[in-house]
């Protein structure tokens, strides 16, 4: 297949047909691990949909934060569908080719998304920090409109800053290798291949990072330190844990998103003899296990949902 050249700037900027994805290549157990995979997609799409549906249909819940909690839900079902259906689609029809603009479209779905997921969780924590420390003035603070403008702005700006990075991918030439070392069409992975200047592309993938990452996970340690002072300074017993234990579903889906991935970041910058395949797969799951974990943990630590979802299962099964 021959590549496509534009010309821009009196330089040829040289666009191949595609790529192909092999970051599983050398992996003995890839055929347990893509199972598994399938599995994961299952619970994702079901458990998700589930409490979309949950609180869509029960009026009580149309709160800021269940508002928030479906954000959630349709980001973890975005997310886990921008990579695991062509991992299986590579394992089970072994066609690891991506088409050159379906690359740059599941690049900015997947970055798009996972931005979205950790400014989520931020949200999330807004909605308890708002509930413990100002309890008084929730109306004032935290109302559904004020919930859905805060929603809104992380989408526009998520998706806006997503679309820049991925259409200057575009200015980049490759003309060598097409073959991308990842589970999908990764943005480092694909930038590296080019055989033109990329650092642009470089200094915003670094830029993007920090602000999708640190950013929100510093604005949930803050809003817990102050959790945690409003708490102590409670004199009943009973209430400190009443309040904490509010915050517990958050906390462990916190843990799952961010622990995984700072530490796969941490060990690739001061071990470098990281196993290319262990990196790969460790990325893989940090990226597809949140989102299927999510729903499972607000549906069994969340008394409302898991009083509706129980009904619900009990209607099923008096219904004629």
């Amino acid at each position: 297949m021959s590549s496509l050249r534009t010309v821009s700037n009196d330089s040829v900027i040289i666009h191949p047909p595609g790529f192909y994805i092999i970051g599983f290549e050398t992996f003995h157990y890839i055929s347990v691990y893509i199972i598994f995979l399938a599995f994961v997609y299952v619970v994702t799409l079901v458990f998700n949909i589930l409490l979309i549906y949950i609180i869509a249909c029960d009026h009580c819940l149309h709160t800021p934060k269940f508002l928030a909690v479906v954000n959630l839900a349709v980001i973890d079902i975005m997310l886990n569908t921008s990579t695991i259906p062509s991992m299986l689609k590579t394992f089970f029809f072994m066609d690891n080719f991506v088409p050159f603009n379906i690359c740059l479209l599941q690049m900015y779905v997947y970055y798009a998304t996972a931005s979205l997921e950790s400014y989520a969780l931020a949200i999330l924590a807004y909605d308890r920090f708002i509930a413990i420390c100002f309890p008084l003035r929730q109306n004032l603070f935290n109302t559904l409109p004020i919930m859905s403008c805060i929603v809104g702005v992380t989408w526009v700006y998520s998706l806006g800053r997503v679309a820049y990075s991925t259409a200057i991918m575009t200015r980049l030439s490759f003309c060598s290798s097409v073959r991308v070392y990842s589970y999908f069409c990764d943005y480092a992975p694909v930038f590296r291949l080019a055989c033109n200047d990329y650092t642009l592309q470089w200094s915003v993938a670094s830029a993007n990072s920090m602000v999708t990452l640190m950013a929100p996970f510093t604005f949930i340690i803050l809003t817990y330190i102050s959790i945690l002072i409003t708490v102590f300074r409670m004199k009943s017993v009973r209430g400190r844990m009443k309040a904490l234990a509010t915050c517990i579903q958050h906390i462990v889906l916190v843990a799952v998103f961010y622990i995984p991935i700072f530490s796969i970041f941490l060990i690739g910058l001061y071990v470098r003899a990281l196993d290319p395949d262990q990196r790969v797969l460790s990325l893989s799951l940090a990226s597809c296990i949140p989102p299927c974990i999510n729903p499972i943990v607000y549906s069994l630590k969340t008394k409302e949902i898991k009083t509706r979802a129980l009904a619900l299962v009990h209607r099923m099964k008096t219904s004629p």
